[in-house]
């Protein structure tokens, strides 16, 4: 295919390409020998922040950060040699100091006797899509990371279930609903893209299964739970609704959960969040040991991994006829906080108790 020259095009075709390189999105660049810019389009003008009275007759050096200059000298020398130099990354400079991700694409411009006078530069801005690659790689290792500590906790929970276990398909089980548990958890989170979760969708997640919604009441102001907290505050869920479903107020008619939580705020200035599950039924006064929160795997999660995850503390009782869970953790650690976020009346830094 014949190379038409510039300066060889009749007025009209010449007109129509200055169009379409000033139309371009991206930004074209001339420069001599000497890398000084001989051309500037708009798009360069926006990307760059210069206006072409600006930028012609200055070299193009002040594009480039400090340490790269040396691209420079091997661009010139290649193009003396009539090489196009193929796309490739770099980072540029901004009129205003900041830096800006670009593909170049770098050609020799001849004149009509085909000597070569200088270069044409394409400029891309990639900014989008190295962020969108940075953010890809850092969701990467979050999952990664993520993905470890579930199956560190999905062992715990095989290890712990087995030590209690009476039978085979006992363990099962409970090994299938616990580990059914932890991705109600992971959906949730998912779904929010590892943002955080509601509470009161955590709350509403994990009961779900266990029925007799008309037996449960749910009060607190809206707040967002970290990734963290989702995880293990969603085991809590389950092992205190798995146990009042079995022997508590979710086994009979005549049982009733009320769940509250709040945020408090202390003498020196620290934030609290504090949760309370509080069950009452009738059924609950003749339950065996087997029927006691505290003398199963539920009591770990409740009593020790929960609030240790969380940094924080818990208090798990049981008495004839009412079963209460109080935990406690430092709001900064427990949920994704905004300025906003309402305080309770209460400054007291101590979780409730009935």
């Amino acid at each position: 295919m014949t190379k038409v020259e510039p300066n060889t095009l009749d007025p009209l075709a010449a007109a129509r390409l200055a169009a379409i390189v000033d139309s371009s999105f991206d930004a074209i660049i001339g420069k001599d020998l000497n890398s000084i810019i001989t051309d500037w389009n708009g798009a360069a003008e926006r990307l760059f922040g210069y206006t072409a009275e600006e930028a012609i007759g200055h070299s193009v050096l002040m594009l480039i950060p400090d340490g790269l200059h040396g691209e420079e000298v091997d661009i010139i020398e290649r193009i003396r040699r009539g090489e196009r130099v193929a796309s490739y990354e770099t980072t540029r400079r901004r009129k205003d100091g900041t830096f800006i991700s670009v593909s170049l694409t770098i050609s020799p411009i001849k004149d009509a006797d085909g000597t070569i006078i200088g270069a044409s530069k394409i400029a891309r801005d990639i900014s989008a899509a190295k962020e969108s690659e940075r953010r890809i790689k850092l969701l990467m290792r979050e999952v990664n990371h993520r993905v470890k500590n579930q199956f560190a906790v999905i062992l715990s929970v095989i290890r712990e279930t087995s030590r209690r276990a009476k039978d085979p398909l006992e363990f099962e089980e409970q090994v299938r609903d616990r580990i059914m548990a932890l991705s109600r958890s992971h959906d949730l989170l998912v779904s929010s893209e590892w943002s955080g979760t509601s509470l009161l969708d955590l709350l509403q997640e994990h009961l779900k299964p266990f029925g007799h919604d008309e037996q449960i009441s749910l009060s607190g102001p809206l707040l967002t739970l970290q990734a963290n907290a989702v995880q293990h505050l969603g085991m809590a869920i389950h092992e205190l609704g798995t146990n009042s479903s079995k022997y508590g107020a979710l086994s009979t008619g005549d049982g009733r959960i009320t769940i509250e939580w709040k945020l408090v705020g202390s003498p020196k200035g620290h934030r609290e969040f504090q949760m309370v599950w509080d069950e009452t039924s009738a059924s609950i006064a003749g339950r065996d040991e087997e029927g006691d929160p505290k003398k199963g795997f539920g009591s770990v999660v409740l009593q020790r991994v929960t609030p240790q995850s969380l940094s924080g503390s818990a208090v798990l009782e049981h008495r004839p006829g009412h079963v209460r869970w109080s935990l406690a953790a430092p709001a900064d650690v427990t949920l994704v906080m905004h300025p906003s976020e309402p305080l309770a009346p209460s400054a007291d830094a101590k979780p409730p108790h009935g």
